[in-house]
């Protein structure tokens, strides 16, 4: 379904249920995190039971075209909460038409809500565009990630 350039109306934005796996789903293949229906099924439930977790879907035009999960933990060296967005995924046919910053807000404004002091986000070092994006969007280049996959050893 193909789209006229411009700005998008506001999105629905609502909590993520099981009614929405397949869009899940499909949202984390896009963003290069293979998941299929019942894998998305299970993550909306680990989330739902998680009052320290929020996964919100963003309708336009009656589908589904975007996510945002946060995750809200405590942060010893500031001594205060932080929200970690953990995923953010708009379909291409939305982006570059305001979604992300409406995400983006509306994650910050929960945020706020909760009493975190900050907001962080991470990103893929090879995606150079939605780096563009979130400096675009006031967040600055944090300290550098280092992961360490944990095998069964």
């Amino acid at each position: 379904m193909s789209h006229p350039p411009g700005p998008l109306p506001d999105a629905d934005l609502r909590m993520a249920g099981l009614v929405d796996a397949d869009d899940v789903a499909a949202l984390l293949n896009e963003l290069g995190y293979p998941c299929d229906r019942g894998e998305a099924a299970e993550r909306i439930s680990q989330i739902q039971d998680n009052d320290r977790q929020v996964l919100l879907v963003a309708r336009c035009a009656g589908a589904v075209c975007g996510l945002i999960a946060l995750d809200f933990m405590y942060y010893l060296p500031l001594g205060t909460y932080t929200c970690r967005i953990t995923a953010m995924v708009i379909t291409p046919e939305a982006q570059g038409r305001g979604l992300g910053r409406q995400l983006l807000r509306e994650a910050e404004r929960r945020a706020r809500m909760a009493g975190a002091a900050r907001v962080e986000i991470t990103s893929g070092s090879q995606r150079q565009d939605a780096h563009a994006f979130y400096k675009a969007c006031g967040y600055s280049d944090g300290t550098l990630r280092f992961v360490k996959p944990l095998g069964d050893a």
